[in-house]
């Protein structure tokens, strides 16, 4: 039965199962507005895509069985909307704002998932440089506040781990709360994300949204909005500075390709939407700082069958600040977190951004590991006697680099047994500055493996 606030604007005359056709009577309806039918006490929900004389194309947000031609349409004022209180902090919501993890939110106070966009007087390009306490991250991809950062990596080279991390280390930092859309999300790996982070007390600190990957094309495009609303909140509501993990941002991509192919338009190459640049700059735009708050985003980009050329892959790169690439051959040697030094980057690894020390010291461990790489090639061979004194220097100078990078986390301390630690960006400098200058070149490189800063190491001769 249709509620009494609620507008009658038209009737259905054709279904299918991505579009829904109607015939308007009033010329209230809009793109996106909300529109819905009633099947007995069931409402199935649309949300408008196109409208072309008369005739709206919306798009359902749930199953169209039981649909038929002819049904009343119905307003809905309001559209897709989420919670916009402090009720999101510890809750699962799918795409379209409804709580999926048993919970309940009495007295809701909710925003449409479109609302928001920041005028140019607000937005706030200036801020100041978040540091994580991850070395390799600060190190090798320093974030300013309402930075964009790629995240790339396959499974079980440790990417939830280093999430987790961040969640934490954020928190512990800043005592910011931070928000995960899963986008094509499986749906065992969002439930083991949940429980993940639960036993690690760190639920109560995070708000989720999940457009899973069985669910439509529209509820995986729209987990991207609602995420992004739940953030806006953090950041304006309660002027923080927030992280918001998207996985998949490429998900986004191909949902509203898929949506755009339904409602008959025209593809472009590759099968994409002809609005691809539009949607990813819509998303993208609405990630930044103000004099308040930031929202700072990591974001895992799928690149399909390895082609960086692509153009989807390229435009959602277009928009990004850095990149965090993890590698599975840095996590076989047991190097965690398996950050790919080589390939992992930022915008603000600059002179200016970092200043002339920490831009210059990373040019020297990036070049001292590259040295390493050619060398390890030679010593398989030939051994270590073939060096010169200046590469077998090079040589036993990046081990203890590499290994230095790698550090104990807070998240993983019931299982490995080593307490998490928190490294300020200054004593990384100094340590990665002793180490290079050989400072430490009597101590085995066994005392560097998951350390944050380096202790008063006992001098152990290794030559």
């Amino acid at each position: 039965m249709s509620n009494v606030n609620e507008k009658k604007i038209g009737k259905i005359i054709s279904i299918s199962n991505l579009n829904v056709q109607m015939l308007l009577d009033h010329s209230e309806v809009s793109l996106r507005s909300g529109l819905c039918t009633y099947i007995g006490d069931r409402r199935v929900s649309f949300e408008v895509a196109q409208i072309a004389g008369g005739i709206a194309k919306a798009i359902p947000l749930t199953s169209v069985n039981g649909l038929k031609k002819g049904m009343d349409v119905y307003l809905l004022p309001k559209g897709i909307e989420i919670e916009y209180s402090d009720n999101i902090l510890g809750k699962v919501f799918n795409s379209y704002g409804q709580l999926i993890d048993g919970q309940t939110i009495e007295s809701p106070s909710t925003r449409n998932i479109y609302d928001k966009n920041l005028t140019l007087s607000e937005i706030d390009i200036n801020g100041a440089v978040l540091w994580t306490g991850i070395k390799a991250l600060d190190f090798f991809a320093p974030m300013q506040k309402g930075y964009k950062m790629g995240m790339l990596g396959g499974a079980g080279v440790g990417k939830t781990v280093l999430i987790k991390e961040l969640i934490n280390n954020v928190y512990r930092g800043w005592g910011s709360n931070s928000v995960f859309a899963g986008i094509g999300e499986r749906s065992r790996e969002g439930k083991e994300l949940y429980d993940e982070m639960m036993e690690s007390g760190l639920m109560d600190k995070l708000a989720v949204v999940f457009g899973q990957m069985g669910e439509s094309s529209m509820a995986r495009s729209r987990a991207a909005y609602s995420g992004l609303t739940l953030a806006e909140y953090l950041r304006d509501e309660r002027n923080q500075d927030v992280l918001l993990f998207i996985d998949n941002i490429y998900r986004f991509v191909q949902a509203n390709a898929e949506i755009s192919a339904e409602i008959g338009n025209m593809p472009i190459e590759s099968g994409y939407s002809t609005t691809l640049l539009s949607d990813v700059s819509e998303i993208e735009e609405r990630i930044n700082s103000t004099d308040n708050g930031s929202i700072t985003s990591f974001q895992a980009v799928f690149i399909p069958a390895d082609d960086i050329t692509d153009m989807a892959v390229n435009t959602i790169m277009s928009h990004l600040d850095g990149q965090v690439v993890l590698s599975r051959k840095v996590a076989e040697k047991g190097i965690y977190p398996a950050v790919d030094v080589f390939n992992t980057t930022s915008k603000l690894l600059t002179v200016e951004g970092v200043g002339e020390r920490h831009f210059r010291l990373a040019e020297r461990a990036v070049a001292a590991l590259a040295r390493y790489q050619e060398l390890e090639e030679v010593v398989a061979v030939l051994g270590i006697d073939e060096l010169s004194e200046e590469d077998t220097n090079i040589f036993y100078r990046a081990r203890k680099l590499r290994n230095y990078f790698s550090q104990p986390f807070f998240v993983s301390e019931q299982f490995t047994g080593i307490p998490g630690v928190f490294v300020k960006i200054e004593d990384v400098l100094d340590d990665v500055e002793a180490i290079l200058t050989g400072e430490y070149d009597s101590v085995d490189e066994s005392h560097f493996l998951f350390v944050g800063k380096i202790p008063e190491i006992k001098q152990t001769a290794i030559y």
